[in-house]
């Protein structure tokens, strides 16, 4: 059980650092309204960011789901594996054998439940701190000073201006994209992995793992990424004047001004980001699992 989680902690916050200026440029393209649009693509939004906040601008916020991300991914695969045995077990099924495929959509659904009441909060804070366009030093003229200085007095405020139900904001559309995105993540790489280990192996080699970490990442980024257009702009929402209501009012509001192309935004970024970010993440995870002497739920000992 232990393996399961310090396994993925590492993974996890390793993850995080790979993907996070592309999670930035991301965001920032997601959040902007046609009102307020301010980038026109990737590559203006990349250039922008680096000339008026430098390198320190793609990792803005970074400390914060540095510091409690790795925890979430400690908890998404800790709940993962234990929930992937117990099934078995009730199953009357061997747990140290190939897991069934709807065994291993479920355990991943379990694992996006289970990091829910965390990752709402700190992807609030996140997101937040992201859309702070501010250089460091002095303030260009015209602009004000930026509303947040910290991720601790991020959520401080939110709380106080907020309340604790400001603090959950995006709650419900996160429900809706991590608990089935996180199935189908799981899934594919249990399957990816099955379909790239050689025959006579017992396990996937790490190209193996990064691979199928990759590619499952993407897949699942890609399939969600209407979700987190939505959840993005209820998130970067209320900095200032609250313009959505909740999830629905933001989804007709959205497509009234911006048309079905507008919840495909970032779906470039999040299938590019996706790939680097989990494959570092399935590998190390996977790897250390085994060093560890966890059982590790995608080897194909038959």
């Amino acid at each position: 059980m232990s393996a399961d989680f310090i396994a993925g902690l590492i993974g996890g916050g390793t993850g995080v650092v790979v993907g996070y200026p592309m999670d930035t440029i991301k965001t920032r393209l997601q959040a902007q309204s046609i009102a307020t649009q301010k980038y026109t693509g990737i590559l203006d939004c990349m250039i922008k960011t680096f000339r008026h906040e430098t390198v320190f601008g793609f990792f803005k916020g970074m400390g914060f789901p540095l510091a409690t991300l790795a925890v979430q991914n400690a908890i998404i695969f800790g709940v993962y594996g234990n929930v992937l045995r117990n099934i078995a077990v009730w199953r009357g099924h061997d747990p140290n054998k190939t897991a069934d495929n709807l065994d291993v959509y479920i355990a991943g659904c379990a694992g996006g439940v289970a990091q829910l009441s965390i990752a709402c909060p700190v992807e609030l804070v996140k997101v937040r701190l992201q859309m702070q366009t501010h250089g460091r030093g002095k303030l260009a003229p015209g602009q004000t000073m930026p509303v947040y200085k910290g991720p601790v007095h991020c959520i401080s405020s939110i709380a106080r201006t907020e309340g604790l139900r400001g603090c959950y904001r995006g709650f419900t559309v996160m429900c809706f994209r991590d608990i089935p995105a996180f199935g189908v993540y799981f899934l594919a790489y249990d399957v990816l992995c099955k379909k790239l280990t050689l025959e006579g192996q017992k396990e996937p080699s790490v190209w193996a793992l990064l691979l199928a970490g990759g590619l499952a990442g993407s897949l699942s980024w890609v399939s969600i990424n209407p979700l987190d257009v939505v959840k993005s702009r209820l998130q970067s929402d209320g900095v200032k004047n609250q313009k959505y209501r909740g999830m629905w009012h933001c989804i007709v509001d959205s497509y009234r001004t911006g048309g079905i192309r507008v919840f495909f935004t970032g779906v470039t970024l999040n299938a590019v980001r996706g790939f680097p970010v989990n494959a570092v993440t399935f590998a190390v995870y996977s790897i250390l699992l085994r060093a560890l002497g966890g059982q590790d739920n995608v080897s194909v000992t038959m």
